[in-house]
């Protein structure tokens, strides 16, 4: 069976080395040496500063949301954060998980990410942070979003979970915000087999987060705050030292198979539209069909070929009832409703890339 993504495995010799060291060392975590190396070489190769590695992209959010006061209830009140109903269902229980609800803005029909015109009506007195995806990587329109926070004295936390190493009109968009966070898990195009990071706007924001992340916790006998445990360890750097090791050649790899599928379906198929000014990194290759029905039926027929698509976002998180009730968000909903992910990974064939778009051009004749 060909999944819809593959981990990428580094070099096994390479990871021998780190692992050694740590097994000579038998420092296994608490900011060890490999954790303090992983985050240098991050912030130079993404070109950001104040990155915080956590343990995976969920506690990334959780951090965040505490070390901005997101989650800082008030007596009588529900803290409230405006989010995008299309993306992964831990941008929104991360927030519930945290007592913060997250309140449903509808996204843009062709990039979408959420539309910055739907977020000024949702604003109200408990409202206290905006919370956008940069939806498979792509960009969203960070200007209107920060406009509008600005205006509002509103925190802006980006879920950055699909945009590691993409730049927006040259400069990273994890520079975007007062925070963006990250997922390293084993799935995306870069990871620590699990693992996250934050990256923060204010070097005081980082410095907060780094006494969270471990208990409260700031020496021998002292706890100055309420923390958790949510530090990384030197295995899951080990992998991440690796993996960043070998990044062009997987980018190049996952571009190809981009590339590919671009050529061949763009014209009968709704891509997502990004903004030219977006150096993108090729994590993703979703598609939209003409209905659900359709895009049920392709599923089902690449799956009896042995290849998985996956209907990725659905459904649309307003629909979800432990988040709390929602009015249909009715773009995410279409969308939502008609998206399939097609498989991309560096070792993708194009024997069986080519068996996907076959099948796919196929059932569009049917």
């Amino acid at each position: 069976m060909i999944p819809v993504t593959k981990p990428y495995l580094p070099n096994r010799e390479k990871l021998n080395k780190y692992i050694d060291g740590i097994y000579e060392r038998q420092w296994l975590t608490n900011n060890g040496l490999l954790v303090q190396e992983l985050t240098e070489r991050l912030e130079k190769y993404l070109g950001v500063e104040n990155l915080l590695l956590v343990s995976n992209g969920t506690l990334a959010l959780q951090v965040a949301y505490r070390a901005l006061g997101v989650s800082d209830g008030i007596s009588g009140h529900q803290n409230e954060a405006i989010t995008t109903p299309f993306t992964f269902i831990a941008t929104a229980s991360s927030l519930k998980w945290d007592g913060v609800q997250p309140v449903f803005a509808d996204i843009e029909p062709n990039s979408w990410c959420l539309n910055p015109a739907n977020i000024e009506a949702a604003i109200n007195s408990n409202t206290r942070a905006i919370v956008p995806v940069h939806v498979f990587g792509n960009a969203c329109d960070v200007e209107a979003i920060e406009s509008t926070a600005q205006k509002n004295n509103l925190k802006v936390i980006y879920d950055a979970s699909h945009a590691f190493g993409v730049n927006y009109k040259g400069k990273s968009l994890l520079r975007y915000g007062d925070a963006a966070t990250l997922s390293f898990h084993a799935t995306k195009l870069f990871h620590t087999g699990e693992g996250g990071a934050i990256v923060f706007k204010r070097k005081e924001d980082l410095e907060l987060a780094k006494k969270m992340i471990n208990f409260g916790i700031t020496g021998p006998e002292t706890i100055e705050q309420l923390g958790i445990n949510a530090k990384m360890n030197e295995l899951q750097a080990a992998m991440g030292l690796c993996v960043l090791d070998e990044m062009e050649d997987n980018l190049k790899a996952r571009a190809a198979v981009w590339h590919r599928y671009e050529q061949a379906l763009s014209q009968a198929l709704q891509l997502q539209v990004k903004p030219e000014a977006l150096d993108y990194n090729y994590a993703y290759f979703p598609v939209v069909f003409e209905s659900e029905e359709q895009t049920v039926r392709v599923a089902a027929t690449l799956k009896e070929n042995g290849l998985l698509a996956r209907r990725y976002f659905y459904p649309s998180l307003e629909s979800v009832e432990c988040l709390g009730a929602e009015a249909d968000q009715p773009v995410s909903k279409e969308i939502a409703s008609r998206i399939l992910c097609l498989p991309i990974f560096a070792q993708l064939s194009q024997p069986d890339q080519q068996s996907i778009i076959n099948l796919i051009e196929a059932e569009l004749e049917a």
